[in-house]
């Protein structure tokens, strides 16, 4: 067995270039995702004994590196953005990131018993990861310290609900609602936009920790993470790297130090609003290559928690937080498309909107690539990436919640 760090470090960057690479190369992976894939390999390295269970690197992985990460995908938040939303967007995207919080909260409630003495750890995940994307899944599982075995379990549950959440988004405007290009967007967007590949290129990442692989059923080719994060990067010359390492550091470095002073406030907390506020500094919001090295980050992140996560603990658990996801994205669904048609939305933004909350920005681009919402691009993938910015706050506050009534 391994068990000197550098090597274990140089095996984690290995399965991180061999899961996206598959991703990129192969159908089957493509519709995993590169995260999923990692964490899959990870557990077989551990859990054949090649690498341990433990070791000091994926402790640094699980504390400031994945912190790290989550600064630098945040960076690509433009809070000018929501002004691109339109009402019709935002009101869609707000009513389902209130679906989303119900969900999480009622499935905690029904399977506590079963889930056990974490659910309200996954409560908090589950809010913020159908609420903006995977990033605030590993931020919110990192700030409560989920165990990895449960972490593992709720990701791959979270890769095929998003997945499966898709083919509902694609079918939901067809059986239900008028064709989406007569449907009024309220104000968010001229109809008939650029075509797919132009004004449907975020200018963040795609969903940040890869739980969301924007796959789209039916013959439509998959969004890869590496896909999304090659059409928005510029060249990264030296002086950019060195920013990008003084902003995540300091901001990372920043958070801890005011979790110390004021306690109450949790870290990642801190950590989000420091960033996002950095985020509308000019000089530092044009540094190019940050979504593109704090996706690898996370990405490092999740193959240590595949790594630490013990197959039997896995499969045991594993039922239960399939189910959970499942309660908390259905009622999600409930909300956004039961509320929404009261309140008059077109099926089409409700469907865009619905998947930047579960998918986050890649998964919005894809659904609406697929169907031909053009004019609902750049705003879904405008509230997707105010999604990345909010889903830690909604994350912890459920977490909390939760907590509170169930311990």
């Amino acid at each position: 067995m391994i068990t000197d760090p550098l090597p274990i470090f140089l095996i984690l960057a290995a399965v991180v270039l061999v899961s996206v690479q598959l991703e990129v190369r192969t159908k089957l992976f493509r519709s995993l995702g590169a995260a999923l894939t990692g964490i899959l390999l990870g557990m077989v390295l551990s859990n054949t004994g090649i690498i341990p269970g433990d070791s000091s690197t994926y402790d640094f992985l699980m504390g400031d590196g994945v912190y790290f990460g989550i600064a630098l995908i945040l960076l690509s938040v433009d809070l000018r953005s929501v002004l691109q939303a339109g009402p019709g967007m935002l009101a869609a995207f707000g009513i389902g990131a209130i679906g989303t919080a119900v969900g999480a909260i009622t499935g905690g409630f029904f399977l506590a018993g079963l889930v056990g003495p974490e659910t309200w750890k996954l409560a908090g995940q589950f809010a913020g990861t159908y609420t903006g994307g995977g990033a605030n899944f590993a931020a919110v599982g990192r700030e409560f310290g989920t165990s990895p075995d449960l972490f593992a379990a709720a990701t791959a549950a979270d890769v095929i609900i998003t997945a499966v959440w898709m083919m509902v988004c694609l079918a939901v405007p067809v059986l239900l609602g008028r064709p989406a290009n007569s449907a009024p967007m309220d104000g968010s967007g001229p109809r008939g936009g650029s075509p797919p590949g132009q004004e449907g290129r975020p200018g963040g990442p795609a969903d940040a920790a890869g739980t969301g692989t924007g796959f789209v059923p039916g013959g439509d080719e998959a969004v890869t993470l590496e896909q999304t994060l090659n059409s928005s990067v510029k060249p990264v010359s030296l002086t950019h790297a060195a920013a990008l390492v003084v902003v995540a550091v300091g901001s990372v470095w920043g958070a801890g130090f005011l979790a110390g002073v004021l306690p109450f406030v949790p870290e990642v907390l801190w950590l989000t609003t420091l960033v996002l506020v950095m985020a509308q500094i000019p000089v530092i919001k044009e540094l190019p290559g940050a979504a593109l090295f704090g996706n690898y980050m996370v990405l490092l992140f999740l193959v240590s928690n595949g790594a630490r996560s013990v197959v039997a603990n896995l499969v045991a658990m594993g039922p239960p937080v399939f189910y959970y996801a499942i309660i908390t994205v259905a009622l999600h669904g409930l909300v956004i498309f039961g509320i929404g048609r009261l309140a008059k939305l077109d099926m089409a933004t409700l469907a865009v909107a619905s998947q930047a909350n579960v998918g986050g920005a890649a998964s919005a681009i894809a659904l609406a690539s697929a169907r031909g919402y053009h004019d609902r691009l750049v705003p879904g993938v405008a509230v997707g990436l105010v999604g990345y910015g909010i889903g830690n706050y909604i994350g912890i506050a459920v977490g909390i919640f939760m907590r509170g009534f169930i311990g």
